[in-house]
């Protein structure tokens, strides 16, 4: 639980300063953080003695050369999602994000019922349900909802989908994806930093940028160690601090719930109540049957 809520803490607190990095580019944000998060990665991989899960895949690669297609779309899928975490803060737009994380668990419950067959009760459905109302008012009130908001709560269950389809749901698979992404985060920054004029604008980027990155890599180990700790519904109902703390971020750094949106998110946070309180009965339900064996 510490680490999921260090994580969730984590992913808060880097939303919040990214504004520091300006003028840097959301690009540009996302390439440094690319660079320094493979060589953590890595470290992660060989101190915990897990590189054979890099390895393995690598040979899989070698014997089924079609899944590099899977692995590229992989790696893209991903590197979008961090592009856009880094993008937002900078650009305004970090409250439709947030939205986006809110809506996530949401959709993913929906896509275990319909592709794997998963079971659903009642309050997930209902929590669906109030999910949808909110996203239909918006497509009502404004004729559709934000491209980063779908962006994040449909692009991430591909994402999650195909990494089960090919059987990389772990650091090793992660450390792939990330592999993928060094050539373009290269030309990225060699292109953002070549001239000078970051640098000259905003002296402390040489020192700032990488830091924030490495805070974000740690961010991510966190959310892993996490999700091998704690049980499925645990770390499911501890997912929802997370867009909690990116909405506070969002606000401090001086965005805004417009009125006509206070329906939408009204509905949207509902639904999030809803599932966990459901899910923490659940808990408790399961804790006491446990305890009566």
């Amino acid at each position: 639980m510490l680490f999921s809520l260090a994580s969730s803490a984590s992913f808060g607190l880097i939303y919040f300063v990214t504004p520091l990095l300006q003028p840097m580019s959301g690009e540009a944000v996302w390439a440094v953080r690319a660079l320094v998060s493979l060589p953590f990665v890595t470290v992660v991989l060989l101190v915990s003695r897990d590189w054979r899960l890099v390895t393995e895949f690598g040979a899989r690669l070698r014997r089924r050369p079609v899944l590099i297609l899977g692995m590229l779309a992989s790696s893209a899928l991903l590197a979008v999602q961090l592009w856009l975490f880094s993008w937002a803060p900078l650009n305004g737009r970090a409250m439709q994000v947030a939205l986006g994380y809110f809506l996530l668990p949401l959709v993913l419950v929906v896509v275990g019922r319909f592709l794997y067959k998963d079971r659903m009760v009642w309050w997930q459905w209902t929590a669906a349900g109030l999910a949808l109302i909110g996203v239909l008012y918006e497509l009502m009130r404004i004729g559709g909802v934000s491209w980063e908001t779908l962006t994040v709560c449909l692009g991430y269950p591909v994402y999650f989908v195909l990494r089960r389809a090919m059987g990389i749901g772990h650091l090793g698979g992660m450390w792939w994806d990330m592999a993928c992404m060094i050539p373009f985060a290269i030309v990225v920054t060699v292109f953002a930093f070549h001239d000078g004029t970051l640098l000259d604008v905003n002296p402390t980027l040489w020192w700032a940028a990488p830091l924030i990155s490495l805070f974000a890599a740690l961010a991510l180990l966190f959310y892993l160690v996490a999700s091998r700790l704690l049980s499925m519904s645990m770390f499911g109902l501890l997912s929802y601090v997370e867009p909690a703390l990116l909405l506070v971020a969002s606000l401090l750094i001086g965005e805004r719930i417009t009125p006509g949106e206070w329906f939408t998110y009204g509905a949207i946070w509902a639904a999030v109540l809803i599932i966990v309180l459901g899910g923490a009965l659940e808990l408790v339900r399961a804790r006491h049957r446990g305890h009566s064996g």
